[in-house]
């Protein structure tokens, strides 16, 4: 284990997942303060990427501080960043119909592409508490229309308030796919456009980098689509006995962040 923590702390930057690793919904997990505190300390270049696109990397910045870590909102890079850069590199000053939050919808605008319910050239889907069946006939009806389809990550469930499993993303865009016959293209983990994004954030080739994550099946296997090593916390939705239902594994499993911290 020492072994290990000296190989993990000797990375140059860290790419890190937030909710499991640094909290639970609103609850600050153990030990996320200190290995935060030691990233500072230590100047080492960190990213908090989080496939969630409903939030702004200000809100992400606030919800930290209400939980009493001061992160700047430089650190945060989101699936709806990932959606609204591909985008616009894609189609630059383009537009979309979107069925997603506020973070995505902000996004999409500093991109500067525009919303546009009659001919767009994008429909996009991220989380939304306003998803109903008049906003997907109208998707389903623009994406006949030649408008494509795009998902800001391809995770199908998420963390709800109070613990529960609720529907996110993929699960989301389903009913879209399943009434036009086209397939979305995900952004967010584990696209590797978002995780190179992320690293040409911090400056940092793949091999001096860390991702740090609970999910096997977006975390650590974004890291190995990077060639980048990985480190599995256990205190989200991974315990060490799944380790064995995937066939990759990362590169080191730790109890949690606070571990890291020295």
């Amino acid at each position: 284990m020492n072994n290990d923590l000296q190989a993990i702390r000797a990375k140059r930057g860290y790419i890190c997942d937030m909710d499991g690793v640094i909290y639970h919904g609103n609850d600050l997990l153990p030990g996320a303060k200190a290995f935060v505190n030691w990233l500072y300390k230590t100047e080492k270049p960190f990213l908090f990427l989080t496939n969630g696109s409903g939030r702004s990397p200000l809100e992400l910045s606030q919800k930290l501080a209400r939980m009493g870590l001061d992160v700047d909102q430089s650190h945060f890079y989101t699936s709806a960043l990932a959606t609204a850069d591909f985008i616009r590199s894609q189609c630059p000053g383009g537009s979309v119909y979107c069925i997603g939050g506020a973070g995505l919808m902000g996004a999409l605008y500093q991109a500067g592409l525009s919303m546009n319910d009659v001919s767009p050239d994008y429909v996009v889907v991220g989380e939304t508490e306003n998803y109903n069946y008049q906003s997907i006939a109208k998707a389903v009806q623009l994406v006949h229309a030649g408008a494509k389809l795009i998902g800001t990550n391809p995770d199908m469930t998420g963390p709800g308030d109070g613990g529960v499993i609720v529907p996110a993303c993929r699960a989301l865009t389903a009913p879209i796919e399943l009434a036009t016959g086209k397939t979305a293209y995900f952004l967010g983990k584990p696209n590797p456009l978002m995780m190179r994004t992320g690293m040409k954030l911090l400056g940092c080739e793949p091999e001096e980098t860390m991702i740090i994550g609970d999910r096997m099946d977006t975390d650590i296997i974004a890291g190995i689509q990077s060639d980048t090593e990985t480190v599995l916390v256990l205190t989200g939705v991974t315990a060490r006995k799944n380790l064995a239902e995937f066939p990759y594994g990362p590169t080191y499993v730790l109890n949690g962040v606070g571990d890291i911290a020295e």
